[in-house]
């Protein structure tokens, strides 16, 4: 069982997501996530080695397993969710310190 963190900027993301897919995500994050993380996603290359991506629909949530967590950095459509994860990796270098 892993145990899932949120970027504390997850909660503006979600604000923005109209209720149907929020309401996928509420189920998809949990039940996919916190069992087998790296079985539902897909691994990242380039400067997001190591970093997963699981897509709901035209939203990606991009996150990482360490040990027995799933830090997640964004909830954001496709369009900009890379752009904007990679001004939220200082958040996970600093809390691996």
């Amino acid at each position: 069982m892993f145990f899932l963190v949120y970027h504390p900027l997850v909660a503006r993301d979600i604000i923005s997501i109209n209720r149907d897919i929020r309401q996928r995500l509420a189920k998809a994050i949990p039940e996919r996530l916190s069992s087998h993380p790296e079985s539902y996603g897909k691994p990242l290359r380039g400067d997001l080695a190591g970093y997963w991506t699981l897509r709901v629909g035209d939203y990606r949530v991009v996150y990482r397993v360490v040990k027995h967590e799933v830090w997640i950095f964004a909830i954001i459509n496709r369009r900009d969710v890379y752009s904007e994860v990679m001004n939220r990796l200082s958040w996970g270098a600093s809390a691996q310190s």
